[in-house]
């Protein structure tokens, strides 16, 4: 698949996300980058922000399969990852996979579900594969989970620990709709459920050679070394704790390169980094004050700083040779 093969699966697939999704076009794009960089979505918002119609009508618009588990205090691991069963008509042991055996995984509510649980999503995530009883099962390259938690509510919450949200690739907010906004998602939904006549637009097979792909963006020695600053800075600033990780580098680069083909170039250039770098790094972030925490807002402003701080590469540069 060619480059512009993939910018043109994308807008189809946005196109019919928007024909549900009102005025969120920046989160759709950042839905498609994930999807396509094989990366993983955390969406934090306040309940009826649309986190769950995004998933479906994301899941709809792929001719894949897509499965929502509610996570709750009780939820088991086995209930994600599947169980081997005896069977007492063939004497022997089966497997009945769970639902991360899909390619479009909705955990919705991830952080009610207790440490143990959220584990076990761990090894899924990452190396795309589930071991059970020492058996290790592989599961699709197109494979996408999309985890929603509530900022607002912590009574009977676990709130995920770093190493969890370090394989999430964004972590992004729906945030509520402009007034022109809510009178369309009025009007979409006055007589029914516009998600019902969502059709497949493309196969996980499309997917997958988009995949293939987008690796071939060019990224120059110039913007790597722009992205490592960025991470470098991360890691020595005064107000943080913990910075950004390995995996945090290389998922910026992927998420760049993606975001180029979106924008109809072959080539990364700084603007992509400089739009990325808060989605990508926001939630991989501690900061040292115990009264900045982990408010998003607070990474952000750190960010803001760090950004401004770094030299920017030359865009002539960049380029040359590449248009």
């Amino acid at each position: 698949m060619k480059i512009e093969q993939i910018r043109e699966l994308a807008l189809k697939i946005k196109q019919n996300v928007s024909r549900v999704i009102v005025g969120k076009d920046e989160i759709i794009d950042l839905s498609l980058i994930a999807l396509i960089t094989s990366g993983h979505i955390l969406l934090e918002d306040v309940p009826g922000m649309g986190k769950t119609i995004l998933a479906k009508t994301l899941a709809r618009s792929l001719n894949c399969s897509f499965k929502r588990i509610q996570f709750t205090p009780d939820l088991l691991p086995s209930d994600l990852t599947g169980i081997n069963y005896y069977n007492q008509k063939s004497c022997e042991f089966q497997f009945r996979p769970g639902p991360v055996f899909s390619n479009i995984l909705l955990a919705d509510e991830i952080n009610r579900a207790t440490p143990r649980t959220q584990s076990s999503l761990l090894e899924c995530m990452e190396e795309r594969q589930v071991t059970i009883d020492g058996e290790t099962r592989e599961l699709g390259r197109a494979f996408l989970v999309i985890a929603t938690q509530n900022p607002v509510e912590t009574q009977g919450t676990f709130p995920l620990p770093e190493a969890q949200l370090d394989r999430f690739l964004f972590k992004i907010s729906m945030g509520y709709p402009t007034n022109d906004e809510g009178i369309e998602i009025l009007k979409r939904f006055i007589v029914n459920n516009p998600i019902e006549d969502i059709k497949p637009v493309a196969s996980s097979d499309d997917i997958m050679d988009a995949q293939s792909a987008y690796s071939s963006v060019h990224a120059s020695d110039d913007i790597l070394k722009y992205i490592l600053d960025i991470i470098e800075k991360t890691r020595n600033h005064p107000d943080i704790i913990l910075g950004a990780s390995p995996r945090a580098s290389q998922a910026l680069l992927k998420a760049c390169q993606v975001h180029a083909i979106l924008k109809g170039r072959s080539f990364i250039i700084p603007d992509d980094v400089k739009y990325l770098v808060k989605p990508v790094l926001c939630h991989r972030l501690i900061l040292k004050s115990s009264i900045l925490g982990r408010s998003t807002g607070s990474q952000s402003n750190v960010l803001d700083q760090i950004i401004s701080d770094t030299t920017v590469p030359s865009e002539e540069k960049l380029s040359k040779g590449f248009r």
